[in-house]
């Protein structure tokens, strides 16, 4: 019984996701980590929904949890690295922490394209164009047409790489 009442609010909780309702979400995936806390997909969700109300720190903890419990969890390593990007400007020792789990990722994952773009971007932030370049080239082999990851490219090299 138990079993099914966790992924019942579980479900119920990702529907809230699709729909929106944050708020409610976090409640109702809350129930089911209250009635099984050792499921990664959970702490996963519940940080979806913490990270779109933008509490970033309840997101961090949620995804380092889900991480804890399923080391394989690619998209928990890419949001967790997204946080810390989008949230920290130029702090290196962060930035490098962003890296580990984007590397993590794709290892995870080595076609994982966001992934890709984001590593980009972290070295650009880092100063390592070349590097940063190696990463745009992986992303351009797997989607051609990708026009953020062509952008990028053109920037470093017209403007970083002389």
């Amino acid at each position: 019984m138990v079993q099914e009442e966790y992924k019942k609010y579980l479900d119920e909780g990702i529907y809230a996701i699709q729909d929106g309702s944050y708020q409610n979400a976090i409640d109702l995936i809350s129930k089911s980590i209250e009635l099984k806390n050792d499921f990664a997909v959970s702490y996963f969700y519940r940080a979806v929904a913490y990270h779109a109300q933008n509490k970033l720190n309840e997101a961090m903890l949620d995804y380092t949890k889900a991480i804890k419990l399923n080391p394989d969890m690619t998209d928990a390593y890419y949001n967790r690295a997204k946080i810390i990007l989008e949230n920290n400007g130029s702090d290196e020792k962060l930035i490098k922490k962003a890296i580990d789990d984007l590397t993590k990722a794709l290892e995870l994952d080595e076609k994982f394209v966001d992934a890709l773009f984001a590593m980009a971007a972290a070295l650009k932030k880092l100063k390592n164009y070349h590097k940063a370049l190696e990463y745009l080239e992986r992303l351009l082999e797997i989607e051609p047409d990708a026009i953020h990851a062509k952008a990028l490219k053109k920037l470093i090299l017209q403007k970083y790489i002389i």
